[in-house]
Parts: structure tokens; C-alpha cells; sequence
């Protein structure tokens, strides 16, 4: 539909997106929409691996040129990994925010559980993007 919002993902109104890696995994980041809104990320918080997250609560801070804003978890789970990547380079996340730029890999509590979530289309209803 928009290479701005990938259809393998989904989407989180609290600006991160959320793809499943099979089994019980996801990747986590920062959409399109967000990553633009805030301007050149310059920082990145992240909760440290093995930490959980409890979906629709802060789990970490992105400061850019504009604000300093929380991360909403999108899904509740435990974290695996984070994107080192991102401590030296948080401008991944305004490059290659489905790519590169990913915050958080976790393991889902509830991996068949996508409320609080939508599609790709819907995503772009919401921000007024389509009809």
C-alpha cells in the first residue's frame, strides 16, 4: 500500500509498529509518521533485555530535535534484545525506521493477542492519510 507503512506490520496509535517474527517473537520501532513528527533523533532509551514490557505503559524515551517523548508498548512481553546499533547512531531510526532503525526484539506474553493494534490501511486512515 505505502512504503511508509509496511503491510507486515502492525501498528500501535502511540506511534511504534510491531512485526511478528514467528512462533512468539516481535520486532518493535518507531513508524513513519512518528520518526517524521519528532525531527532527527539524537537519543534512544531503552529497557535493558530481560526487563518486560506491559502493553499501552512507557518502555523507554526517544529524544530528537523537537521533544523528548515516551515509547508505548505496543504488546506486552519480555525483552530478548535491543538495537545497540542505536546508542551510536540513533539517526537509523529517521533513515530505516522498519529497518536498521528497530528498537526491541521481545518475546510476546500473549503472541495471538493483537488488541490495541491495526493494519497498515487503518494506520493510515487514523493519521488521515486515505479514506
Amino acid at each position: 500500500m505505502s512504503p511508509h507503512y509496511p503491510e507486515d506490520r502492525l501498528y500501535h496509535l502511540d506511534a511504534l509498529w510491531l512485526q511478528t517474527l514467528g512462533d512468539d517473537e516481535a520486532l518493535l520501532g518507531v513508524n513513519h509518521h512518528a520518526q517524521q513528527s519528532l525531527g532527527a533523533v539524537m537519543y534512544v532509551d531503552l529497557p535493558r533485555v530481560g526487563g518486560n514490557l506491559r502493553q499501552g505503559t512507557p518502555c523507554g524515551t526517544i529524544e530528537s530535535s523537537k521533544a523528548v517523548s515516551d515509547l508505548i508498548a505496543p504488546a506486552s512481553g519480555k525483552v530478548l534484545a535491543i538495537n545497540t546499533a542505536l546508542r551510536t547512531e540513533p539517526a537509523l531510526i529517521n533513515r530505516a525506521p522498519y529497518a536498521e532503525g528497530w528498537l526491541l526484539r521481545i518475546r510476546l506474553d500473549a503472541p495471538g493477542d493483537k488488541s490495541g493494534l491495526i493494519r497498515a490501511g487503518e494506520y493510515m486512515k487514523h493519521l488521515g492519510l486515505v479514506d
